[in-house]
């Protein structure tokens, strides 16, 4: 019989069927191998596993409940939240509950402790746990009553996405990262160009990016309305993934002759450092177009770029530098373990010598939840995923999105501007 050409979305979806194959649009019951909350999305989920009978969860080490957002608990009701999450786990007996000394920024905390790996089909009541395809996994998120289904029976229906294969060509130029060919393809397409499709990221500058660099562009297909982002597995995911599977996994490919919806090629050698203006992810504009732009406050992490990585690149700029009077910088490590990691290589102390403050990771101000929301008429630059009015603070402050390097650059020139007015590469 001869075989339907799929691409690797279409392949993963496939195995966790009965069908041989599958194709866009149609609709699927699959087996989830990951359901994921966090301490807004959990109470939600856990009061539909009840409200449909439910007495145990598919299976104890396949649900992850994180709490990050607002914790540690910022106020009493943010408390009763994280101890919704903290009984129905304990009541459980769920293996992956990560208390707050364990936890971290969930998207960047399960690639660390090896919950996700290639080929695994995850859902989650976040909108960014679409982070996990630079694994090769699909995974999406879905709304808490779907989870809650989800965490009983191990299974979801989902509608097969159309992909939206995009090619990186060439060398990219310095202080550019994965922040910046997202931005700039969201830029592109607009914040629905990938609306229920799969973001297929190929390509010779992707097979050089680093995996922090490959989380950030998965985690912003979302931020084009995409049902998934994904790329395919290589040597760098493996040396990723080895030290950190404790179960087996299945590398996906797409196959020749696979079904695209649109192709788009990109020429990373013309793309420059990028910063997303108010009110959304999709206004952007090269770094050097905005440079006069006067700032109040500056993040740098949340599940986009709270990586060892993106410590690293900030801690370089700021080495030696102090931050802009005025100005704010707060850096959030996105793990436990990046945390320490950050302390072993001195780049905290390096951090508060420049004059940041350090948060516990945290999601924190990314949703407006605390440590950093802003007043009214305050400018921030985030290294966070979205910038919609509001969204960190007050209707009338503005959000300015770009990667760490140029956030680090900023907070010390006091106004948005391009790293190699502070240091060469």
């Amino acid at each position: 019989m001869k075989t339907i050409p799929m691409t690797i979305t279409e392949k993963i979806l496939s195995a966790h069927t009965d069908k041989k194959t599958v194709s866009a649009g149609e609709l699927i019951d699959v087996r989830i191998d990951l359901a994921l909350a966090n301490d807004i999305t959990a109470p939600l989920a856990i009061r539909t596993f009840k409200e449909i009978g439910a007495k145990r969860v598919f299976r104890r080490d396949r649900v992850v409940l994180v709490p990050d957002h607002f914790a540690p608990a910022k106020d009493i009701p943010s408390a009763e939240q994280c101890k919704i999450l903290r009984k129905f786990a304990k009541d459980q007996h769920l293996v992956n509950f990560f208390e707050v000394g364990q936890a971290g920024i969930e998207h960047i905390l399960l690639p660390e402790k090896g919950l996700v790996l290639p080929g695994d089909l995850v859902v989650g009541a976040d909108s960014h746990t679409c982070t996990y395809g630079a694994l090769g996994a699909f995974s999406t998120g879905v709304g808490s009553t779907d989870l809650g289904a989800a965490m009983a029976t191990g299974r979801l229906w989902l509608k097969v996405p159309e992909t939206l294969r995009l090619v990186y060509k060439g060398k990219l130029n310095p202080w550019v990262s994965g922040k910046d060919l997202i931005l700039f393809t969201i830029g592109d397409i607009g914040v629905d160009g990938a609306l229920y499709r799969a973001m297929e990221f190929c390509g010779e500058a992707i097979q050089k990016l680093s995996m922090a660099s490959r989380f950030t562009m998965a985690n912003m297909a979302i931020e084009a309305g995409a049902k998934n982002g994904i790329m395919e597995p290589d040597e760098m995911t493996l040396r990723f993934i080895r030290p950190r599977a404790k179960r087996p996994y299945r590398i996906y490919r797409s196959d020749r002759g696979g079904h695209y919806g649109e192709v788009r090629e990109y020429d990373g050698s013309k793309i420059f450092p990028q910063v997303a203006l108010p009110h959304l992810p999709s206004n952007v504009r090269d770094v050097r177009e905005i440079e006069k732009t006067e700032i109040d406050q500056v993040i740098i992490g949340s599940c986009t770029n709270g990586h060892l990585e993106d410590l690293r690149v900030a801690a370089r700029i700021l080495k030696g530098r102090k931050i802009a009077p005025y100005l704010r910088l707060i850096v959030i490590p996105g793990t436990p373990e990046i945390y320490r990691q950050a302390l072993k290589e001195g780049l905290v102390e390096l951090f508060l010598s420049a004059g940041a403050v350090i948060s516990p990771p945290t999601c924190g101000p990314c949703l407006g939840g605390y440590m950093g929301i802003l007043a009214g008429g305050e400018r921030a630059l985030s290294t966070t995923n979205r910038n919609f009015r509001g969204r960190m603070g007050d209707a009338q402050s503005e959000v300015y999105l770009s990667n760490p390097a140029v956030a680090a650059a900023s907070a010390i020139k006091g106004r948005i501007c391009h790293p190699e007015e502070v240091v060469k590469k």
